[in-house]
């Protein structure tokens, strides 16, 4: 038994919590059980809420900078748990890493220029690469044997041919869970420096990898990969942070970091969220036993729906995470028409998931569940669509 009960039920509706709090409005009813948004049901440890509860009682909050000892803090942060030290300089405090992803887009290419993806990923880029007027281009990943892999001649061909100015790489990957190898990021790495690519690679699940995986952040590669590389970091999905609005955009280049901060002075955002400094720097200097203990919680979660689905939906089809707290399904052998599937999930299990095909028409069958709430609300959840498929 650890510290920190994570099976404990919080009431999260009534708080104007996205997740909860919004299913009339986004699907049209209100009683959908919610595993979609990548948020957690777990409070935080009580002296990071000491720490935020501190800076409330002092009852002004004006303008904030990040000063050096919430540098010192996202420094210890990466070099004790990833291996690298960024600088104090290298470090753009932000109020996201799709946001930034944005100022990225806008930064590294002209509209009309070409940005790539790896579909199925993360519907936000794509969303802000066409929202910003550029093209999509997707090397998509190939799915064998219940695993996704990098088609690296796709790859290379896919910059050549669009002239590709920019490549937003997810790792670890959502929504497919793959933790990328020293050796496959290596390999997109020098693509990329033969053909001048920039790559916003977005790290933002860095900290959840499961046992016998291992994360490798970008910019441990070398030296000469960094010289175009924007890395995307936040707290928001390690501690659950994301209403703090707060990310650290980490950029080794002095040219490189300069085009960003001048895009980023463009869009009119300058001091952070004061509340977002506390708890970044809080959880970062006094939340790691709380992290290692959620991890095991989160993998014992893994286990169980693992184990459901083999014993009673052994039609759905887990693929297995090496990463991340959201799993894909793979329910191709359920239904071949995603409009059924959503009927199934919505009308009959009653669950609010994100559908496959949001993420690229390709995982059309797909369904993504977050699987970051108390062992009883996710047994309820695969009870319900238990209850769906086997009326």
């Amino acid at each position: 038994m650890g510290k920190y009960n994570f099976d404990e039920i919080v009431e999260r509706r009534n708080t104007s919590c996205l997740k909860y709090d919004f299913g009339l409005k986004r699907k049209g009813r209100d009683d959908l059980l919610p595993l979609w948004v990548a948020d957690m049901d777990f409070r935080l440890p009580d002296a990071v809420l000491d720490d935020i509860k501190e800076r409330v009682d002092h009852g002004i909050f004006g303008y904030t900078d990040p000063d050096e000892k919430y540098f010192d803090a996202v420094k210890t942060w990466f070099r004790e748990r990833h291996g690298f030290e960024p600088e104090s300089d290298w470090i753009t405090v932000e109020p996201g890493v799709v946001y930034s992803i944005a100022v990225a887009v806008k930064a590294f290419s002209e509209e009309g220029d070409s940005v790539l993806i790896q579909n199925p990923v993360y519907y936000p880029f794509a969303e802000t690469i066409r929202l910003n007027k550029r093209k999509v281009v997707s090397n998509d990943l190939v799915y064998r044997d219940g695993h996704y892999e990098i088609d690296f001649d796709d790859f290379e061909k896919k910059i050549v041919d669009n002239q590709v100015k920019l490549f937003l790489l997810c790792s670890p990957h959502n929504p497919v869970g793959r933790v990328w190898t020293e050796k496959e990021l290596t390999k997109i790495a020098d693509i990329c420096l033969k053909h001048n690519v920039y790559v916003f690679a977005d790290e933002i699940h860095s900290d959840f990898v499961y046992r016998g995986f291992k994360h490798t952040s970008f910019i441990t590669l070398g030296g000469k990969y960094k010289e175009k590389l924007i890395l995307g970091t936040a707290p928001s999905k390690i501690f659950n942070l994301a209403g703090l609005q707060l990310a650290n955009i980490i950029i080794p280049n002095k040219d490189t970091r300069d085009k960003f901060r001048f895009q980023n002075d463009a869009s009119g955002y300058s001091q952070p969220n004061a509340l977002g400094l506390v708890a970044a720097r809080s959880v970062y200097t006094k939340g790691g036993e709380w992290l290692d203990e959620l991890k095991e919680y989160l993998e014992g979660n893994l286990n169980f729906v693992r184990d459901y689905l083999k014993e009673k939906l052994p039609e759905i089809k887990l693929i297995e995470p090496e990463g991340t707290y959201l799993i894909w399904l793979d329910f191709s052998a359920v239904t071949d028409n995603h409009k059924e599937l959503e009927d199934i999930i919505v009308n009959q299990a009653k669950l609010w998931l994100d559908p496959g095909i949001i993420f690229g028409r390709e995982s059309a069958l797909f369904e993504r569940i977050n699987i970051a709430a108390p062992r009883s609300i996710i047994k309820q959840a695969l009870d319900q669509l238990y209850s769906a498929l086997h009326k």
